[in-house]
């Protein structure tokens, strides 16, 4: 017989992706049980499709609280990294050594050193490095770009990771520091009564006082149930892995790196098609003729893997960290910079959700700035 304790925690997260999973791992420190109920690989799970990027140029244009929040994460995540891999022993292939964005014209180059600048003016005290690279500066670091770049932005703070090691990795964390997982455990209803939390899953009714809904595209409808309203709007990328070659790429793009096996990654398609994840051969045609004319090495490198998969994106494209007023204790957010934000998530918002001020560093992301609740 099932001891009712193995159905109670301190505080449940829902979701198991890199989102939820982080936040997990992170509320490890703050609370005795914590428990991930975690549909499983059959959810829109957005770490399955990741691109992979640890990525600060572009993001928050308009926002600069949100650019500051995206820079609290990068500079955690060489500390997250060794972290986990003392913990786990999973290497999470994090690099640090920049990232460029590339511009195939003079139009191009003008709108993206607007955008620099942009960041530069908000940054205030704390500093914005760019430079903007004109083709020859821009083969003294990547020689094999193309004669149709014109340029390229770079910052000293972007990099990468690899998405599934990460998930694998905080996954493992999260067990060894006594988190408790329940896979295959979809949440199907939350009821709220006498200020316990009860969540329905197909294999029983879990129990907690708190509860964070980190269930990516599905995080609307269990949040609804709460008392709370996050709108959301999920966009389909699509992308495309070569076989592995000899390395060229000593830095990422926007769009495209080279992983540490070789392969080449490439994508960042803007899709809005609803809940298809079907690929689309024009939209791949498109990815892979901006690579040849960015990288003409790549003309004859075969392509042996294409997929596509939905970001978790809010109207403006920024996170939602939301806090229920109807049901004190519950939690919910999402954003579609799971692998960018995960250092923040699992070292920032533990204290918070388990009763704290909120941080004023998401103090301007939650769902009211779209007159919800």
């Amino acid at each position: 017989m099932t001891d009712i304790r193995d159905r109670q925690a301190d505080i449940i997260v829902v979701g198991g992706g890199l989102v939820g999973s982080a936040i997990a791992y992170g509320l490890t420190r703050h609370a005795p049980r914590v428990m991930l109920l975690d549909e499983g690989d059959r959810a829109f799970r957005a770490t399955r499709g990741n691109f992979g990027l640890v990525w600060v140029q572009s993001k928050g244009d308009g926002a600069p609280h949100y650019t500051h929040w995206t820079r609290n994460s990068q500079e955690r995540w060489t500390d997250f990294a060794a972290e986990l891999k003392a913990r786990t022993g999973v290497d999470t292939h994090h690099e640090n050594d920049g990232g460029l964005t590339l511009c195939l014209s003079e139009a191009e180059f003008l709108d993206r050193r607007a955008l620099m600048e942009r960041h530069r003016r908000d940054a205030g005290n704390r500093g914005f490095e760019y430079k903007m690279l004109r083709l020859p500066e821009l083969r003294e670091l990547v020689p094999e770009a193309g004669d149709s770049v014109y340029g390229a932005s770079f910052t000293p703070y972007d990099g990468c990771a690899n998405p599934l090691f990460t998930l694998r990795a905080v996954h493992e964390g999260f067990d060894q520091l006594g988190g408790i997982y329940r896979p295959d455990h979809a949440v199907v209803a939350i009821e709220h009564k006498d200020g316990i939390f009860r969540l329905e899953t197909r294999h029983g009714t879990y129990e907690a006082p708190r509860v964070v809904i980190a269930a990516g595209n599905m995080t609307p409808g269990l949040a609804r149930q709460v008392g709370l309203e996050i709108p959301l709007n999920p966009q389909r990328g699509e992308i495309l892995v070569t076989e592995r070659i000899a390395p060229f790429m000593r830095l990422p793009t926007q769009n495209m790196r080279q992983t540490v096996e070789g392969s080449i990654i490439m994508g960042d398609s803007k899709e809005d098609v609803g809940f298809d994840t079907a690929t689309d051969t024009g939209v791949i045609s498109d990815i892979a003729a901006r690579a040849v004319t960015a990288f003409p090495i790549l003309r004859d490198v075969p392509v042996v893997r294409a997929w596509a998969a939905l970001r978790v994106l809010s109207p403006d494209g920024l996170p939602i960290y939301a806090e229920s007023q109807t049901c004190p204790g519950a939690f919910a957010t999402i954003c579609h910079s799971g692998v960018t934000l995960a250092a923040a998530h699992a070292n920032e918002l533990g204290g918070w959700l388990m009763g704290a001020d909120r941080p004023e560093a998401i103090a301007k992301l939650g769902p009211e700035r779209f007159h919800v609740s």
